[in-house]
């Protein structure tokens, strides 16, 4: 990649915390349930080989003043120092980023984060050690000193200025470590007995404290740990950084962090995370060499970051009665589970832990499903509906009330509407897609009213009158209330963000006729079978017959509206991903659609990325990334090189760089879904064009058994 200043997550996995750092200056930091990096000074440095007593670090901190001129204000106090440190330049400074391993180098310092991609398995089934083990609120670090050509002994350090205003930093000492850590949140330590700590308002005031009481100033906010490196040595310095979050974790549920079973207290975290050092760097390897083996540099990077972001942003919660409970937060917004990410998710997560996918259904089913009726566009009368889900279930902790979502209002027509089609689509593709890699018929079976339900619900959401179906979404949820329903693309134009008779979910609505037709056959329900399969062949019908002489499709159907769009393709993957057999004639059309709009100043820009949409320039890079996959491995194009690095552009963009991995952007720029979760859409990337059996190449991607240590 061009430039290695850009933002990164680096997170243990359910604990809706992140290390994100990669940008110049204070721009990062350890933050626990933020919406965006924590903006805390960052410093890993080492004292400079030509100049004993001053000190080169990489460049994560800010040159300003320090707090301590918030007492003394007449600057008579001789307590300041003046700054002796020295960032690395730009030339100095190299960066290698996997999905787990996060690698810097400048001159003799090397600086390694290690944040393992690790299936977890399912509470009640795994061990209670293996459950410990996953999800353990620690990563870890390495600092590498270089000193062979030193001629005298220099002092290293890792520390940072703790942001939140209401906590402060300390030293952290156990039996067998040394840490500094803000409050109970937030910390880093080693179990290195050569290593001290130390709490200023200046890193200089812990590199050369005038008495070693001054240690642990309490009133400063930066804390740093300090170790020695000998001349003609090379050293490593090993560090866990823990989060921690005590008692209650949301409301509307009452739920508290699950690892808080296994741990008491930060300082147990970290220990844990020490004593399983030599392990987890291992798993973390191990991970990195099965996903990005087959991938080139650009998907590789792109991959590794949209990753990290996922992990970042998961929290796996334990109800009062002791059920597991797992969310996944949407990036900057922190809406909880969205469901129209849930189904994009889905892909990564049954490659890693399918559980977590069943969790959320059964979530959705028990608390965040309701009935509904429809509406005709244009009139006020309504007919029978059924079944829907709602859009999320919550945002910020809050989990909202039985059968709303935090998000969607009534007598809307684009963002904040409710999104009942897509929701209901979601539902049952995701299910369909965890019974076909788990083979779960007991789950399944579990929930065979639902599955009919959800049919019915389809149907009626055709058209009330059984004469005029077509296999598509024509009508809209009562609960739009004279609005109009929208789809996951809620802040673009109607070519993509209008529900009803949208090409999009056309499709998308066929594969989900088409996966519950195989479903019901499984479920011994004849009927349905034959219900979902007419409604199949009708969308096909009604999506072929659409294409215009030119072979182009509209975006939304019958309606006027010709913009052009990509996602037309997307449905096809989830016949695709479960081998459900693809309509040759639907095949064709797509494959023709695709094929025409797949230029510059119809749906790529200027650099080649991309362009969901004919008439907008908003683009979700997650989505793209799915389509990309349809592309390549149902339709047979090759990969697009021009266009992944277009995308890989888009993301280290200076304005965009900050936010970590983000998903929608507008002609290249982050304008929203920022810190964002969904773009591990791309590990379908992983899946050979040639698999017999995709499900199965996604799960080889599961961590293998942990090499136990110690």
């Amino acid at each position: 990649m061009t430039s290695p200043f850009f933002n990164a997550h680096h997170s243990p996995v359910g604990a809706f915390a992140t290390f994100t750092f990669g940008m110049k200056g204070g721009r990062g930091g350890l933050g626990l349930e933020l919406a965006g990096p924590a903006n805390e000074d960052l410093y890993v440095g080492v004292e400079d080989i030509e100049s004993p007593g001053s000190f080169r670090a990489l460049p994560f901190f800010e040159d300003l003043r320090t707090k301590s001129e918030d007492f003394d204000v007449e600057h008579l106090s001789d307590f300041t120092a003046v700054s002796r440190i020295t960032p690395f330049s730009d030339e100095e400074i190299e960066r290698s980023m996997g999905p787990s391993v996060d690698e810097w180098r400048a001159r003799d310092l090397t600086f390694r984060v290690i944040s393992p991609v690790r299936s977890i398995p399912e509470p009640g089934v795994a061990t209670p050690n293996e459950l410990r083990d996953a999800i353990a609120p620690v990563i870890l670090a390495e600092l590498t000193i270089d000193n062979r050509s030193g001629k005298s002994p220099r002092r290293a350090f890792f520390g940072y200025r703790g942001s939140d205003r209401s906590a402060g930093m300390r030293v952290l000492k156990g039996a067998q470590f040394v840490g500094i850590g803000q409050h109970t949140m937030t910390a880093i330590a080693t179990d290195d007995p050569d290593v001290y700590a130390g709490i200023s308002f200046q890193p200089e005031k812990v590199l050369e404290p005038e008495s070693s009481e001054n240690l642990n100033f309490l009133v400063g906010d930066l804390g740093l740990l300090v170790g020695w490196v000998k001349p003609g040595e090379v050293r490593t310095f090993r560090f866990a950084l823990a989060f921690f979050r005590e008692g209650t974790a949301t409301t509307g549920i009452s739920t508290r962090y699950l690892y808080r079973r296994f741990f008491d207290d930060i300082e147990s975290v970290l220990q844990h995370g020490l004593a399983q050092f030599d392990a987890s760097v291992q798993e973390a390897h191990a991970f990195d060499l099965r996903l990005t083996e087959q991938l080139s540099p650009e998907r590789r990077w792109m991959a590794s970051h949209a990753i990290r972001s996922y992990l970042g942003s998961t929290q796996l919660l334990e109800r009062q009665d002791g059920s597991p409970l797992w969310v996944v937060n949407e990036g900057e917004y922190r809406m909880m589970n969205t469901f129209d990410l849930t189904v994009d998710q889905a892909f990564f997560e049954l490659s890693q832990n399918p559980w977590t996918l069943r969790n959320q259904l059964d979530l959705y089913v028990e608390r965040y499903s309701y009935n509904d009726r429809v509406r005709l566009p244009g009139s006020m009368d309504t007919y029978p509906g059924g079944i829907a889900f709602t859009h999320d279930m919550g945002v910020a902790n809050a989990f909202s009330r039985p059968e709303f979502s935090g998000y969607e209002q009534s007598g809307l027509r684009g963002c904040f509407s409710y999104m009942s089609a897509e929701e209901l689509l979601n539902w049952v593709l995701s299910a369909c897609l965890y019974h076909s890699i788990t083979r779960d018929l007991a789950w399944v079976v579990s929930h065979r009213e639902t599955f009919l339900n959800c049919l019915g619900s389809m149907v009626n959401r055709d058209h009330p009158e059984p004469s005029l179906r077509n296999g598509i979404i024509g009508a809209d949820a009562a609960r739009c209330n004279g609005g109009s329903e929208i789809t996951t693309y809620d802040s673009l134009d109607v070519s993509l963000g209008q529900a009803r008779n949208n090409l999009y979910l056309a499709v998308k609505g066929w594969a989900t006729y088409a996966l519950l037709q195989n479903l019901f056959t499984v479920l011994g329900e004849p009927a349905a079978a034959t219900e979902a399969a007419d409604q199949a062949a009708k969308a096909v019908t009604s999506i072929v017959n659409a294409a215009g002489e030119d072979g182009l499709l509209p975006a939304v159907i019958g309606e006027g509206v010709q913009s052009r769009i990509i996602p037309a393709i997307e449905g096809l993957v989830y016949a695709h991903i479960t081998s459900v057999p693809i309509d040759g004639k639907l095949l064709n059309v797509l494959s023709n659609h695709l094929q025409s709009v797949l230029r510059p100043g119809i749906c790529k820009f200027e650099d080649g990325g991309w362009k969901l949409s004919s008439t907008s320039r908003n683009s979700w890079l997650s989505k793209i990334y799915l389509c990309q996959f349809v592309a390549e491995n149902v339709l047979g194009y090759a990969q697009d090189i021009e266009a992944d690095r277009a995308h890989v552009g888009w993301l280290l963009d200076l304005d965009n760089a900050y936010y970590a991995w983000s998903d929608q952007m507008l002609a290249g720029k982050a304008v929203g879904s920022r810190y964002y979760p969904r773009g591990v859409t791309c590990i379908l990337w992983t899946v050979p064009k040639s698999s017999k059996n995709p499900l199965s190449d996604l799960a080889n991607l599961r961590s293998k058994q942990r090499v136990k240590t110690g």
